[in-house]
């Protein structure tokens, strides 16, 4: 890589931070290249179609026809993913917006198969990561385009300031929801529209929701989750996301 390039990395980098810490969130044009995101979704397919026999139970999610609606903690499953996570070039990105030293939490993906992609009420993060302090992103890539129709997600900017009250949702694969969402402007409300390769990125704390997928074709993403290695547990919000949990499992 010449000098040159290296500056225009950082000084994209710098922009890329100063606009996630305003808004709690930033795209991120062509993460990945298209030849490694066809590798990225051959493997997501191979481990969607073995999930069963492959992954603990808790590890996936299943839309009603028995379709895979989310994979759980891939990297522990395939040193592929494990790898994908620890990319050193999407880490230095990450730990630039974290202003921290940054580990992977967890690798995973939210498919919307064609048709039947159910919705993803609008939440916080960090209602079930339950860190403090709250210094946690999601990179959300495409692996397929994301449109108005197929179900991208969509982000309130300046929102991720305080964790609002959560409770248990009832929806497979999306355990927590706002208790009162709060009222916004749309002009707020930034979708986030991509190309396969694209990312988005977003604050752990930053409320975010997505509609169903209404057209012929599966809109699937890959999520990469980091924390800043400084965080750590808090015992309150552990505590408030298992009664939460408790509470549906007894409904």
């Amino acid at each position: 890589m010449s000098a040159n390039q290296v500056t225009r990395s950082a000084v994209r980098d710098v922009e890329l931070a100063r606009r996630y810490r305003a808004d709690g969130y930033v795209k991120v044009p062509v993460l990945f290249g298209r030849a490694r995101i066809d590798q990225i979704a051959r493997r997501i397919d191979i481990a969607s179609a073995r999930a069963a026999e492959t992954m603990r139970p808790g590890d996936y999610v299943l839309e009603p026809d028995g379709a895979v609606r989310n994979l759980w903690r891939l990297e522990a499953y395939d040193e592929f993913f494990n790898e994908l996570g620890n990319d050193p070039d999407v880490v230095a990105i990450v730990e630039r917006l974290l202003g921290a030293p940054a580990s992977l939490m967890a690798v995973e993906t939210f498919n919307k198969p064609a048709r039947q992609g159910t919705a993803v009420p609008p939440h916080q993060d960090n209602a079930y990561f339950c860190q403090e302090p709250p210094d946690v992103l999601t990179v959300w890539v495409a692996i397929d385009a994301t449109t108005e129709l197929n179900g991208p997600v969509r982000y309130v900017r300046e929102s991720s300031e305080v964790l609002l009250p959560h409770k248990g949702s009832g929806i497979p694969g999306n355990s927590m929801l706002l208790v009162d969402p709060p009222r916004y402007d749309n002009d707020r409300v930034q979708v986030g529209l991509l190309e396969p390769g694209d990312a988005m990125v977003h604050h752990c704390q930053t409320i975010h929701w997505s509609e169903p997928n209404r057209t012929g074709s599966p809109r699937c993403g890959m999520l990469l989750v980091y924390r800043a290695r400084h965080t750590a547990t808090a015992p309150e919000l552990r505590a408030a996301y298992e009664r939460a949990a408790a509470e549906y499992a007894g409904s």
